[in-house]
């Protein structure tokens, strides 16, 4: 930090190498996700109860909004710890993440006193059957209890990814997932808890999660309090972490209901639309994953170069990462397009749901490219901390996105996937638009020595 001697800058090593290890175990650990819901399904599935499979369908869509929600505590985390690592500032690593665990608890703790008017509007939005929605909510009364360490657990991997370390990262998902398992089949099946087990199981892997990330982040960061107390309050940088995680909760929001919004115009188009149109977003899904690994990659490096006042580290890890997110995007369309008839068949044995998604398959394979700069931005821009321009630039994406819904509604459901690949674009081409100012204004030496040799060569 300025006027600190004891204080030396660590720029990150930039290069195509690191970005790939940076990127690969967090593109795992996003995969890893989907697989903790089919193992919740198939351990309830087995029960032989058509109602508790869609009842742990229907509880994990309400956990995923309410949780996702939030996710700018991992978010928010890793780009200011990324930076307070460039600037090598060790106690003001230790201090962010002990400001985004205070957090993170009082909102969990806000969650558990107010879960019956959560529970209320989330089943009655969800308008399942009655007996779906009586086993959704003793799952939901169990596992509303997780909410604190879920929290925490989103500032911890966001202090570890902000630090580097995304290897860790994965091992701690992956923890997770396979501690979910275990205490799954011995609640549900050894106990015969049925739907409570399930939600005591996840509580119990998450509650390890916490143990084990808090011991992660003891080897790696040292003593969390450590530090003056003064510096964890600081009021200048509890008001920054508060505005970038506002910003990333609106941005947040807005991915969460333009994709809401896809469903439901599908919906409108009835139950052969809405279903083939599911089983592209998945697949849409699964590329995500890959590129969100990238997006991960630049915010971290991103983030450390501007805590060292790294300007030719920041471009370069601005240009690497986004090489490789678009020649994943790249490879990934190909795939999509060789692999998703085999894909649609798998998913869906009826005959008209197939045929629909196939004619629209070409849409599915589109949006990895249409996305990838976006993603590739996001993380430039979270690990920058530029979330308002962030924030904004999401919000225009979204007006257009809904602007040309409405323009191209005549061409019914190739309309509707014109317009969220149109979204897609605009994420990335907006923030594109604002990367050249914001990059200036942050490294405005880097701009003026640039700018002297030019000045020079003009004089002479």
């Amino acid at each position: 930090m300025p006027g600190n001697a004891n204080i030396t800058v660590n720029p990150p090593r930039v290069s195509h190498a690191r970005v790939v290890r940076l990127a690969l175990p967090m593109t795992l650990a996003h995969l890893s996700t989907p697989l903790l819901g089919i193992a919740d399904a198939a351990i309830i599935g087995r029960l032989g109860q058509a109602h508790l499979l869609g009842a742990i369908a229907a509880a994990a869509v309400i956990f995923d909004f309410i949780f996702w929600s939030f996710g700018f505590l991992r978010m928010g985390t890793a780009g200011l710890t990324a930076q307070a690592l460039g600037a090598g500032d060790a106690a003001e690593q230790r201090a962010t993440l002990v400001r985004a665990l205070i957090v993170a608890v009082c909102i969990g703790a806000a969650m558990i006193l107010l879960q019956a008017p959560i529970a209320w509007v989330s089943f009655v939005a969800l308008d399942a059957s009655p007996k779906v929605t009586g086993a959704a909510r003793l799952y939901f009364d169990t596992r509303i209890w997780s909410a604190p360490f879920v929290l925490i657990n989103y500032a911890v991997v966001g202090a570890i990814v902000g630090c580097g370390r995304t290897g860790v990262a994965l091992v701690l998902q992956v923890l997770i997932h396979l501690s979910n398992i275990a205490f799954n089949i011995a609640l549900v099946y050894g106990l015969a808890l049925g739907m409570r087990g399930s939600a005591a199981g996840t509580l119990a892997a998450e509650a390890l999660a916490t143990l084990a990330g808090f011991f992660i982040v003891w080897r790696m960061l040292g003593n969390l309090f450590r530090a003056d107390w003064a510096l964890f309050l600081d009021r200048g940088k509890i008001a920054r972490m508060f505005a970038i995680n506002r910003d990333i909760f609106v941005r947040n929001t807005a991915v969460l209901f333009a994709f809401a919004f896809f469903t439901a115009q599908g919906a409108r188009g009835g139950d052969i639309v809405l279903a083939g149109n599911a089983i592209l977003i998945n697949l849409m899904l699964v590329a995500n994953y890959f590129l969100d690994g990238f997006g991960t990659a630049a915010e971290q490096m991103c983030g450390q170069s501007i805590g060292a006042r790294d300007a030719q580290g920041f471009r370069a890890a601005v240009r690497i990462t986004a090489f490789w997110s678009f020649a994943f995007a790249a490879g990934l369309a190909a795939v999509a397009l060789i692999s998703g008839k085999p894909f649609i068949d798998f998913l869906t044995t009826e005959p008209q749901v197939r045929a629909y998604a196939r004619d629209y398959l070409l849409f599915a394979a589109l949006a990895p490219l249409a996305g990838a700069l976006a993603y590739e931005l996001d993380g430039v821009f979270v690990g920058a901390t530029w979330t308002r321009d962030m924030r904004n630039m999401m919000l225009v994406s979204l007006a257009l996105y809904i602007a040309s819904f409405y323009l191209l509604r005549p061409f019914g459901n190739a309309g509707l996937w014109f317009s969220l690949l149109l979204f897609l674009l605009a994420r990335g081409l907006t923030q594109a638009w604002r990367y050249r100012k914001l990059s200036a204004l942050s490294f405005p030496l880097a701009q003026s020595a640039a700018a002297a040799p030019v000045a020079s060569a003009s004089r002479g």
